[in-house]
């Protein structure tokens, strides 16, 4: 708006100085405030124009620091897409703060996270979506649940020890095994019988994110995808086969044989599952997915497993859980029998669920190439010792022999920094991915892996680590 001109009343006026001066000073307060109004009136316009630009402005700050961390990532919708690129936020150089800012720069547009950051948010969120029975066989235990619940608190006797004035712009988070660089210490644990129940896609889903993600992972014998189809899934992401080690020697080599051909680079044998755990939770919902035929793949599709049977599973499911049953249960398995296993297979061979330093000494003397700490996440017995809790005996007992993994109670990056301090070299990471996979699908498992990857990284640089080879008892103190 254009102020009307102003004729000055001292024009043509012969006054005194000090009439002057208050005639002056008068005509000065009136043009004030025609310049205040006109100012005023100017602001009144402007205004959608300022707080249209505030968030574009903002927006543009945003995204110049991303810039600077990592590729931006696409948002769209309103929850943040999975990254496809090799370069996601797990191989990036500072893949924490690059998850950050790409939440942040999110939040402008509307768009929030596909699952809920803190776990025990997503857990609550995976039990609204999925089914009472499925989210009470994935998030319960062996007996009333202490088990599983000490897993988590062993974590809250150790505290991070941070040192400071060091250069931690840069941090590398790889790992090797076996020939093969893992861009962090993290793997997905193998999980049986219901990937397939809270997603249809299930274990290829996961493949696919932990693809996305740059993580490794380790696939169920249990699970409801053949081994190949997940194989193919994951494409060149490393992968290991874990086993349920059957009592039929002829399927255990034909497992074997199976996992060698789609390109799995490790067997994992798991030791804590002679006999299935008592499980209040599951029993009360009268809950077992295999008897559905759930989690069976493997074995359906198994040409070794199908000779046993009179009629194809898919004709005939309770004939095929039936042997399914008697092929699962293998009490008799010994430390005798990894001789004949180790003639089976090429593979590396690692034991899963070591609890004791003797066990782990055993492992190596047995040709054993590493082993899992691990109580099968509070499933199998009640009352058990905590994982953590053995961990720093079990590396101390093994030393550099053999590769140490840690599983059971991963939760945050903060547990992935204390398990490498305790002497783990990789952790699994199990229930949340499950309960990502729940709430948003392959969607969700990716978000649910690379929190987890973006946390660990800020806590090794805030505690002062560049590396994960710097990790070391000194880091932690026990309260």
């Amino acid at each position: 708006m254009k102020a009307e001109p102003q004729t000055s009343p001292l024009k043509g006026q012969n006054l005194s100085g000090e009439a002057r001066n208050e005639a002056l000073s008068g005509e000065c307060s009136r043009d004030r405030t025609v310049r205040t109004r006109s100012s005023e009136v100017m602001t009144e316009s402007s205004v959608g124009l300022s707080r249209r630009s505030v968030l574009q402005a903002a927006a543009g700050i945003l995204a110049a620091s991303l810039a600077k961390v990592a590729d931006a990532a696409e948002v769209g919708g309103r929850s943040v897409r999975a990254s496809r690129s090799p370069d996601s936020v797990a191989t990036a150089s500072d893949p924490g703060p690059a998850r950050q800012m790409e939440i942040y720069r999110g939040g402008l547009t509307g768009a929030k996270p596909a699952v809920p950051i803190a776990f025990e948010d997503l857990e609550r969120k995976a039990q609204e979506a999925i089914k009472p029975e499925v989210f009470g066989y994935i998030q319960g235990s062996a007996g009333n649940g202490a088990s599983s619940r000490a897993n988590v608190t062993a974590f809250e006797r150790w505290q991070i020890l941070p040192r400071f004035l060091k250069d931690v712009s840069k941090r590398d988070l790889s790992v090797q095994f076996f020939g093969q660089r893992f861009s962090a210490p993290i793997m997905l644990a193998p999980i049986g019988g219901v990937l397939g129940t809270i997603h249809p896609d299930g274990e290829v889903a996961v493949a696919r994110a932990a693809r996305g993600a740059g993580i490794p992972m380790m696939l169920s014998t249990l699970s409801s995808k053949t081994m190949e189809a997940v194989a193919e899934a994951l494409q060149d992401t490393p992968r290991w086969f874990q086993l349920y080690w059957p009592s039929d020697r002829d399927l255990t080599a034909s497992f074997l044989q199976r996992a060698e051909r789609s390109g799995y680079r490790a067997v994992v044998v798991t030791v804590d599952t002679k006999f299935l755990g008592w499980r209040e939770t599951d029993l009360q919902n009268t809950y077992y997915p295999f008897f559905a035929g759930h989690g069976l793949a493997n074995y359906f599709s198994d040409p070794v497993f199908r000779r046993g049977l009179r009629s194809k599973p898919e004709d005939n499911l309770p004939e095929a859980v039936t042997h399914w049953g008697n092929a699962f249960r293998n009490p008799t398995f010994s430390w005798a029998d990894l001789k004949w296993l180790r003639q089976q297979t090429r593979l590396p061979i690692l034991l899963k669920g070591i609890l004791h330093p003797d066990d782990a000494r055993k492992a190596v003397d047995h040709g054993a190439e590493g082993v899992v700490v691990s109580n099968h996440g509070g499933r199998q017995l009640h009352g058990v010792t905590p994982s953590l809790a053995a961990l720093p005996g079990i590396a101390k007992a093994v030393g550099q022999r053999i590769h140490v993994l840690f599983d059971s109670g991963i939760r945050r990056g903060s547990d992935v920094f204390k398990a490498l301090a305790l002497g783990a070299k990789c952790v699994l990471l199990g229930r949340p991915y499950a309960y990502g996979l729940a709430v948003a699908g392959e969607v969700g498992v990716s978000e649910a892996i690379r929190n987890v990857v973006a946390d660990f990284d800020l806590t090794l640089a805030l505690a002062g680590c560049a590396s994960i080879a710097e990790l070391n008892k000194q880091y932690v103190s026990r309260v």
